[in-house]
């Protein structure tokens, strides 16, 4: 059954203990990325509110296969993966990265349709994502109860650790993991590993190889809601860091590698110029032409994603895919 308990608040571990948004880290992570010879900016940060709703457009452009593709892999599967969910009773549905769980509600849905006795705490670094969330849950699943948390994965993880202590079931969907290089995505769930019991489980979606038309397509679509995503990264950086970065001088670009299988976004500086970030008291110089890296999307082979399980500690239980096979879902469980 479904467990009808009164809505926990939201909790949120980006702020300081008097309550203030934390900048320092977004400050010191943009300062360091920016002082290197070739210059980057985190991906994660990409997520403001403004950032989140110009995803959630890119979510419906046709170029944008990854959404569809794994919207209908979990349609079409979702009686069968809730159903390895509820083998062991209660449980905490942990969805790292929920954003608008456009995805997860398939299976939230499907569990609340069956009776089945779990909670749901989504995770993400948006406020006001999480916000949003949480209020639409509650219309759309009043008797599901939510407990969001805002937050790093490593925050949530750990406060998850001493505050959750029934079976955990996470999920990391849309792809995530090929955001982090091959070290990193080793890393990252070694680290999700060590915060799980044995039995636990993780839902891990992964964007798989195909034409390299396709994917590139994905990422500089026609329409440019791609580029002012990433250009937005410099919006935040101009609101919340005091910078002076002219928009109309940096442009995108996007580069796919078939053989690395891996997708690069950058920005590029289209003049020589200088950026001065007042929270920093620091300017930076950029070269004509100069690229920014901000993100990667890695796409795996079926091998690769078994075997980065099978050395992060997991057993690989089910894949679940599309019809065309462009994406995957694989079910792993802690061993």
């Amino acid at each position: 059954m479904i467990l009808n308990l009164p809505k926990a608040p939201m909790i949120d571990l980006s702020r300081n203990a008097d309550g203030s948004s934390d900048v320092r880290a977004f400050a010191r992570d943009v300062a360091e990325g920016l002082s290197r010879e070739q210059k980057r900016l985190p991906s994660r940060y990409f997520y403001d509110a403004a950032g989140s709703e110009l995803f959630r457009q890119i979510m419906e452009l046709p170029e944008y296969y990854l959404t569809r593709s794994e919207f209908e892999l979990l349609t079409q599967h979702r009686k069968n993966i809730t159903e390895h969910f509820t083998k062991e009773g209660f449980f905490h549905l942990i969805d790292l990265g929920a954003g608008d769980a456009f995805k997860t509600k398939i299976l939230l849905k499907e569990l609340s349709h069956q009776q089945h006795a779990f909670d749901y705490v989504p995770v993400d670094i948006s406020g006001d994502a999480m916000q949003q969330l949480t209020n639409s849950l509650q219309q759309e699943l009043p008797d599901v109860q939510v407990q969001a948390v805002v937050g790093e994965y490593a925050q949530a993880l750990e406060w998850l650790q001493v505050h959750k202590s029934e079976r955990k079931v996470v999920l990391f969907l849309g792809s995530n993991i090929g955001n982090f290089d091959a070290d990193e995505g080793l890393a990252f769930l070694s680290s999700i590993r060590g915060y799980l019991d044995k039995g636990d489980q993780l839902l891990m979606g992964v964007d798989l190889r195909k034409d390299p038309d396709t994917i590139l397509l994905a990422y500089d679509d026609s329409s440019g809601t791609t580029a002012a995503f990433n250009l937005n990264l410099l919006h935040r950086i101009n609101r919340e860091l005091g910078g002076n970065f002219d928009l109309e001088q940096f442009r995108h670009y996007a580069l796919y590698d078939p053989q690395e299988g891996v997708m690069r976004s950058f920005l590029i500086s289209q003049q020589q110029q200088q950026v001065y970030l007042r929270s920093l008291d620091r300017s930076y110089t950029f070269a004509a032409w100069e690229a920014v890296h901000t993100e990667n999307s890695r796409k795996y082979t079926m091998n690769q994603v078994q075997g980065l399980g099978q050395q992060s500690g997991f057993r690989t239980d089910t894949i679940f895919q599309d019809e065309r096979r462009y994406f995957a879902d694989v079910l792993f469980t802690a061993v």
